[in-house]
């Protein structure tokens, strides 16, 4: 199955956004440069944005046709800059406010994808002191932001840990709000929606030394293996692509969004697959999955900048 032959370009002046202030700006620095390179190469008249709190002005200022939204982390995927380019009516890329809001912040999007059929992994939502006063979970689990991605922040806390409560603390401030998740063994499963499309799955093996797909596996070169397709019961396979579409259904995702799952196929393991989150705006990186899967299904990046920029709107 491939994704057919990406549209012709109809806009002319793209304002790419990216950077911001989130504890993902790094990324997104990354992801908006190879968007922009890409578009220009598509033959769109590109403005770089380094976005800051005056963004408004500089928008209104700036009157670009669309804005592709190459933001990670807060504010930029959280319905924040969304809810910005709705007001000032520039057409956008990727999901709407709401959608935003909702996979953004972890608990509210299991409460919206479990009743659509998404298997999620039992949680509780606490602060970081509360999480550190006592076991939320029986060991092992995951101690998580409920509203960052690209794994900032994330804990694994495993039988038999006596500093615990320690490592826990020292990973933010005490009043933090953290998602405690039950740990799920086995293999890290990706897989990706493009317009209606679903993509095919990836498994991602992090190099050696690495305990899980953590933020240095996802973008430091050589920091993961990604296997494509992944080699897994036919049955699993169509399970992760089933179970991302309706993820990004239930959410109400538009454009390219990014389920992650774990299946857990060790010895005498569960079998079970689990969704842990859907990203609505996936790295455009060098190190990122869904140019890797949409190059799988024969579009090139710059026809996959190109469709996501003449798929943007408003009203998402």
């Amino acid at each position: 199955m491939t994704l057919g032959i990406a549209p012709a370009r109809t806009r002319d002046h793209v304002a790419v956004l990216m950077g911001g202030w989130s504890a993902e700006r790094p990324v997104s620095l990354r992801s908006g440069a190879a968007v922009a390179d890409a578009l220009e190469g598509e033959g769109y008249r590109v403005t770089r944005v380094d976005v800051d709190r005056n963004i408004s002005a500089t928008l209104a200022a700036l009157k670009p046709d669309v804005a592709f939204n190459a933001l990670h982390g807060r504010f930029g995927e959280d319905g924040c800059i969304q809810g910005i380019l709705e007001c000032l009516e520039i057409p956008y890329t990727h999901s709407g406010v709401l959608a935003s809001a909702l996979a953004m912040h972890k608990e509210r999007a299991k409460a919206v994808m479990k009743p659509a059929g998404v298997p999620v992994a039992e949680a509780r939502v606490l602060t970081r002191t509360e999480a550190a006063t006592a076991h939320a979970l029986p060991p092992p689990y995951v101690v998580k932001p409920v509203d960052e991605g690209s794994s900032v922040g994330v804990l694994i806390i495993r039988p038999g840990n006596n500093a615990w409560a320690s490592v826990i603390l020292e990973g933010g401030s005490p009043d933090d709000i953290v998602m405690v998740e039950r740990y799920v063994a086995g293999r890290e499963l990706t897989c990706a929606v493009i317009g209606s499309f679903v993509t095919d799955v990836i498994e991602i093996k992090p190099k050696d030394g690495l305990v899980f797909y953590d933020f240095e596996a996802k973008y430091a070169p050589g920091g993961s293996i990604h296997e494509l397709p992944a080699k897994v019961l036919p049955d699993v396979y169509q399970l992760v692509r089933k179970y991302t579409g309706l993820a990004h259904q239930a959410l109400g995702c538009r454009g390219v969004s990014r389920a992650d799952f774990r299946y857990d196929d060790t010895p005498g393991g569960s079998g079970e697959l689990i969704c842990l989150e859907v990203n609505t705006q996936p790295g455009m990186t060098g190190t990122s999955l869904v140019p890797e899967l949409a190059q799988h299904a024969g579009w090139s990046f710059g026809e996959l900048v190109r469709w996501t920029i003449e798929d943007a709107s408003c009203q998402r």
